[in-house]
């Protein structure tokens, strides 16, 4: 009767099945310990070695490569992150200064638009708060960037030019492709916006209304990369945006000299797309989506920062460096942005828009770019 109980096989539900997955196994004292303990041991051994192969793989792949997929692959204007480090060959393997200039500003391009898509991941886990200093900040890196580097380089009117080039250029060719393009998808139907957000376009509200917009017509979107990720690639991308700038801004002059362009002309018309390239995109898109509240937001919103935060962080870094950064504008450069506001703002008083009003902008801003060609500055950093 004894050896009968020895060889009897322990029960099935001393065995637990799971234990493998949601906790350490523990040995048992009851019958059959020593068969119990030995399937125990074989378990855990497997579920040790099928850990870096199934749960860790997944893990890793799901986080890290995601991620680089996500930030450096995903985007079809990343196919100019090449021209970056060619820029940087040229400069040490050549003296063409025209070509390291050109393909410095491609190089960035990919650069900014990606600096503003890690700055909205890393918003989407900060409040509201938090999460508009930051599209205030990052959002205009790469003007800020580049404005230090031609501060510290002494050149106060490149800095100047630059930034009105970016207000001339959101408010005239953004707005305008935006409006045409939305025109030319929408019609015979006529786009409207907020009125009342036109009218005070020009001013602080309008972000505000921009942020009331988005949060009642687009879901909310979950962010495709982690908060340390974001963190991290605002680190690498704008280490990246700060060595390409220095390039850029050393071979201005060089450029200049070499394609028989004034400087100023390099200033406010070449060296905005390098920051405008990200709005851009966005307003023709939310027009070609019959969203002309959001594309007023991005387009005049964008040129209300940088009036209302580059341009003084840029006078207040030039006093810091020593530089006689101030908000004198010529004559000419001021009176360019007070007929463009007044044309922006009998465009968007009636609220609508059609192809012809963002073909009268494109227009507008043509008139603009070669007004600066012809120009002769008769303040230059030379003086």
């Amino acid at each position: 009767m004894g050896s009968d109980n020895k060889m009897e096989p322990p029960p099935l539900d001393n065995i637990d099945f799971e234990s493998d997955e949601e906790s350490p196994l523990t040995l048992s004292q009851s019958a059959g310990a020593p068969a119990k303990q030995s399937f125990q041991f074989e378990t855990t051994s497997s579920h040790i070695t099928n850990l870096p192969k199934s749960k860790l793989f997944r893990k890793l792949h799901s986080t890290a490569f995601h991620s680089v997929y996500i930030v450096l692959f995903k985007a079809k204007i990343n196919v100019l992150l090449p021209f970056g480090p060619l820029a940087v060959l040229l400069h040490y393997l050549t003296g063409w200064h025209g070509w390291v200039f050109f393909f410095s500003l491609l190089g960035i391009t990919p650069l900014a638009e990606r600096l503003g898509y890690a700055t909205e991941q890393l918003a989407c886990y900060t409040g509201n708060t938090v999460g508009g200093l930051l599209n205030a900040t990052f959002g205009n890196a790469t003007e800020m960037i580049i404005s230090i580097y031609a501060l510290n380089n002494g050149m106060i009117r490149v800095v100047q030019q630059s930034l009105l080039g970016s207000i001339l250029s959101n408010m005239l060719l953004v707005l305008g492709c935006a409006f045409f393009t939305g025109g030319i998808v929408h019609y015979p139907k006529v786009q409207r916006f907020n009125q009342t957000a036109a009218i005070v376009s020009s001013g602080l509200l309008l972000m505000a209304e921009r942020e009331n917009n988005e949060d009642d017509s687009e879901d909310e979107e979950a962010p495709e990369i982690t908060m340390w990720e974001a963190i991290a690639w605002l680190t690498i991308l704008t280490l990246w945006v700060s060595v390409l700038s220095g390039y850029l801004v050393d071979a201005i002059q060089g450029a200049s000299d070499s394609w028989n362009m004034p400087v100023s002309f390099i200033s406010v018309i070449l060296l905005p797309i390098v920051g405008n390239a990200a709005e851009h995109a966005s307003a023709i898109m939310f027009a070609m989506k019959d969203k002309l509240d959001i594309t007023l937001g991005v387009a005049i919103g964008s040129s209300t920062q940088i009036s209302m935060f580059v341009i003084p962080f840029c006078v207040v870094v030039g006093w810091i460096m020593g530089q006689p950064m101030d908000l004198n504008f010529q004559l000419f450069e001021t009176a360019t942005l007070f007929i463009t506001v007044l044309v922006v703002a009998f465009m968007l008083q009636e609220g609508t828009s059609n192809y012809f009003k963002g073909l009268m902008l494109i227009l507008c801003y043509l008139i603009v770019a070669a007004s600066f060609f012809v120009h002769v500055d008769n303040k230059s950093d030379d003086d």
